[in-house]
């Protein structure tokens, strides 16, 4: 973790206040801005102030401050905005623009034109397809969660 006084990354001088933004919330935790290229209007971006990269880089004290206040913000998005639901995302890496964890809060409304996930779904082959990755992915679960004990 780098601190955001320090670290050179784009969203860290945004929390520095060195590049104008339009914050709609900030704590010690987080802060909010407008997204500089929206979905939608009120489509915001929530970056923890401490430079992480990725989810998986957030120390566990950090996670559930930081996702009360993606559910604040999203609340807050359908409420202001009368949205009829929003959005939550999040990019690790892959398509992810600015390598600052942030987490996308959109405004959604029936009919809006956005359609589900961006990418063709790839349907499993057979059940036994399905089985495999359920059984990797509980293994790699299982001995995740055995090293955070």
């Amino acid at each position: 973790m780098a601190s955001p006084t320090t670290h050179p990354c784009l969203f860290c001088q945004i929390i520095r206040g060195d590049i104008s933004s339009y914050p709609v919330f900030e704590d010690d935790v987080s802060l909010a801005f407008l997204d500089h290229r929206p979905l939608f209007p009120g489509h915001c971006l929530l970056v923890p102030k401490p430079h992480y990269e990725t989810l998986l880089d957030l120390p566990s004290p950090l996670i559930a401050p930081l996702f009360a206040n993606a559910q604040l913000l999203a609340r807050a998005v359908e409420q202001a905005l009368e949205a009829h639901g929003s959005f939550v995302a999040i990019n690790n890496r892959v398509s992810q623009s600015v390598p600052h964890l942030h987490i996308h809060v959109v405004p959604r409304r029936r009919k809006d034109g956005l359609k589900g996930f961006f990418w063709p779904r790839q349907p499993y082959r057979d059940e036994e397809a399905i089985r495999r990755v359920q059984q990797t992915l509980r293994a790699a679960i299982a001995q995740l969660y055995k090293e955070s004990l």
